[in-house]
């Protein structure tokens, strides 16, 4: 007997408005059910980055309503896999339990960039990397047998 449990997937951040909400859309939507995925944020912002929302809605994803959430919300979930999209959240990265396995898919942060035309084509590129890894992941990924 297999188990059943979709692999559980965590994208961390600093402040999870960005970056890791982004790979959390990406995934939720490419993933189509088989994976339980979440982000978080090791200093989480006071709200998603409206440039983050802006390009999943791009995309046809709606993300409209989600808001960053802290380590201490997500720690306890059983994470399978625990992956960093910046530098600050792989060098401060907790303990998780259960030992999950740990990747860094480092990259800058879109919502550092000051001006809006140029912010506007980081948040697009930043969705663009993240696609692209999402699909190599998911190809390299069996698909897990129904129950």
């Amino acid at each position: 007997m297999t188990d059943a449990r979709p692999l559980g997937v965590l994208f961390l951040c600093t402040g999870n408005s960005a970056r890791s909400q982004i790979a959390e859309a990406l995934l939720v939507t490419m993933g189509r059910g088989r994976f339980r995925v979440g982000s978080a944020g090791t200093k989480p912002a006071e709200r998603v980055n409206p440039g983050a929302i802006a390009v999943l809605c791009d995309h046809g994803i709606d993300w409209v309503g989600r808001r960053p959430k802290t380590i201490d919300e997500i720690h306890d979930e059983p994470w399978d896999l625990v992956i960093t999209v910046c530098d600050d959240a792989k060098e401060s990265c907790p303990v998780f339990p259960g030992h999950p396995t740990f990747a860094h898919w480092g990259m800058p942060d879109p919502a550092a960039v000051d001006d809006g035309a140029a912010r506007t084509q980081a948040f697009r590129e930043t969705y663009e990397t993240l696609r692209e890894r999402i699909e190599r992941f998911l190809s390299e990924r069996p698909s897990v047998p129904a129950p």
